[in-house]
């Protein structure tokens, strides 16, 4: 009955309406445009523009989207006296006759309810009325619903005559209704509203089992129902702000002449050298776990051993059947054999693995790839060969770390913006990184306006204003050194480590630069030879590579680049230095001696630029499904 009731179509003139005091308007404006690929109308369009849709009063349109809240009341409200007495409908006072007479229902009702006697007892023509079945009272549901597609909800009203009302009010119902838009029939924040004429569809909800029930729920609780969460209006506005983030991105570097390239997950480097990474294989574990089961059952058993102890039961079973004297000798002399047999068989399977393998009893070569891959830990040197043969190239991607550190601003699978530029050398990526990080901001203050104010209310007050200080900003550029040179002069703070040159800053020292010293954005660049990965160009003094770090106010660092090492005889030795294996790189080292280039990048983790344009401070919140030590869910 729910269901059918759920697709009752309201045939007469709905009596919201006419109980409202108000007529069907119609308005000049054109009606708003429909969803092209699923025949509805965003609820954006209708709430976001400036007049909040009062423009579109009178309109018929389609909407869909999930309960947030919900009030069911009367559906014919009785005024209070106080504003019935100040309502002049016409010139001349009201009567209190006539306020008596618009009582009568009321008071008919209350004096049946008093006067009913559950007994049965009572006079004949009160028993009478009492064995009238009494009419239900019809009522209205104030629906909040949102689709995802901006912050304000819509508020709809849905009449009893429609709909069992008790069916929709849990919050997390999906609907699709068709209805009228109208000035809001209550005071509140909303100015419109949607009464609803017909239903299309009803997603309903267990309320006793829904988890988000509830609201105001924190961020902890809803990192358990990552499936769930991103109908929570906080979780919804960062995905919006994560979106434009990856849209601005694609719109500058497009712009400014950059290609998009897909690259690879699975990769047999480690373009950091020295990395803790996930290992790809299509070894299982009940592989491995046989493996050591027969290890452990054959202990040090040899083969040869074994095969000239089945000979000799052979020989003595031969022996025993031709002298036909003692069967029950025969019997266990030929079940011996047996076993033998059987414990040569998973000796001679051990010893297989064992010859294949060169890094313990499973081995590598007849794995998929006939060797060792990894997840990626970056794209970087991938992305290089494409900007030997196109310029400028980008790629956005999942980035991922084996490191079990737990940590507000790490997870296993990151996302990653990478860049890399031809012919470019660290002056102009430090220039190109700059460029690229304002426009970003400028980008979500322009198209995530909502979001933001939003975010300033319930997340961080100054959120908005961070994004204004760094799109309008110029950024200082320091030398690693001069860095240094100025910590060593600071006389007012201690740092928790010790400040030397060699020695990478500490997001503290970082930090102090930025929101202490410059009380803007830094830029840090040239950092020691040591601290470099291999494919760093060595600079001129031979101590220094050409590095570089922006440091942003309140957040850290957001952005690394480097210009690379183009020279093939420098390269080969730094990687003769670190001890790396120079076949996994050879690929790398031919672009080198094959019209090789000048050429410069950098990164951004997309992750952490969420955070900086929410203001949340724990990565897991920004990713849609986080990926942590210890946590296989989803």
């Amino acid at each position: 009955m729910a269901v059918e009731e759920a697709q009752t179509t309201l045939e007469k003139q709905n009596p919201i309406t006419a109980e409202a005091g108000q007529t069907s308007t119609s308005t000049n404006s054109p009606p708003p445009p429909q969803y092209k690929y699923s025949k509805r109308v965003l609820l954006k369009t209708i709430l976001c523009p400036s007049d909040e849709g009062l423009g579109l009063i009178g309109q018929r349109v389609v909407v869909g989207g999930w309960v947030k809240s919900s009030k069911v009341v009367p559906l014919h409200d009785v005024p209070s006296l106080r504003t019935t007495l100040m309502t002049r409908p016409s010139q001349r006072d009201v009567s209190c006759v006539e306020i008596f007479q618009s009582r009568i229902p009321l008071f008919r009702t209350i004096f049946k309810v008093l006067n009913h006697k559950p007994n049965g007892s009572g006079s004949p023509a009160r028993e009478g009325l009492d064995q009238t079945p009494a009419k239900p009272i019809p009522t209205k549901a104030y629906l909040q619903i949102s689709d995802g597609s901006c912050v304000p909800s819509l508020q709809v009203l849905l009449p009893s005559s429609i709909a069992t009302l008790s069916k929709f009010t849990s919050t997390g119902t999906s609907i699709f209704v068709e209805g009228v838009l109208k000035e809001s029939s209550i005071e509140g924040k909303h100015k419109i509203e949607l009464q609803v004429e017909k239903l299309l569809h009803v997603g309903f909800v267990d309320s006793n089992k829904y988890p988000l029930s509830k609201t105001r729920l924190p961020l902890d609780f809803l990192r358990n129902y990552s499936h769930f969460r991103p109908r929570t209006t906080t979780l919804a506005s960062v995905t919006r702000i994560r979106s434009a983030l990856t849209h601005g991105t694609h719109t500058f570097l497009q712009n400014n002449g950059f290609l998009h390239v897909n690259m690879p997950v699975i990769t047999s480097i480690d373009s950091k050298g020295c990395s803790e990474k996930f290992h790809v294989t299509t070894h299982s574990g009940k592989e491995k776990h046989e493996a050591l089961v027969m290890d452990v059952n054959t202990g040090n058993i040899n083969l040869q051993a074994v095969q000239a102890a089945i000979q000799e039961k052979t020989d003595r079973i031969d022996e025993l059947k031709r002298s036909e004297s003692n069967r029950e000798s025969l019997a266990l002399a030929v079940q011996d054999l047996k076993k033998a047999n059987e414990l040569a068989l998973q000796l001679e399977k051990r010893e297989k693995k064992h010859n294949r393998s060169s890094a313990g009893a499973l081995g590598i070569s007849d794995d998929f790839f006939h060797g060792q891959m990894y997840l990626t830990v970056s794209s970087q040197l991938h992305l290089e060969s494409y900007a030997n043969s196109l310029g400028s190239v980008y790629t956005i991607g999942p980035t991922f770390s084996a490191d079990k550190t737990q940590s507000m601003k790490h997870l296993a699978e990151m996302w990653m913006v990478e860049v890399e530029i031809g012919f470019a050398d660290l002056e102009d990526v430090m220039n190109c990184a700059e460029d690229y990080l304002k426009f970003l901001c400028q980008w979500v203050l322009d198209k995530c306006s909502s979001d933001l104010v939003f975010a300033s209310k319930r997340i961080d007050k100054q959120v908005t204003d961070r994004l204004q200080l760094i799109s309008s900003s110029s950024f200082e550029k320091i030398t690693y050194t001069h860095a240094i040179k100025l910590l060593q002069e600071v006389t007012d703070k201690k740092f928790e480590s010790k400040i030397e040159w060699g020695v990478a800053l500490t997001e503290e020292q970082e930090s102090y630069l930025a929101d202490e010293m410059y009380k803007k954005p830094v830029i840090i660049y040239n950092h020691p030879k040591g601290l470099n990965p291999f494919f760093v160009r060595l600079n001129e003094d031979r101590r220094t590579g050409a590095t570089f770090q922006v440091v942003l106010p309140k957040t850290g660092t957001l952005i690394r680049g480097s210009q690379k090492e183009e020279r093939y005889d420098i390269i080969s030795k730094r990687m003769n230095e670190l001890g790396l294996p120079r076949e996994q790189y050879e690929w790398y080292l031919e672009l080198r001696r094959n019209g090789t280039i000048k050429h410069s990048g950098f990164n951004l983790k997309l992750d952490h630029m969420v955070l900086f344009s929410t203001g949340l401070t724990d990565i897991r919140d920004v990713i849609p499904f986080p990926r942590s030590y210890g946590n296989p869910r989803f």
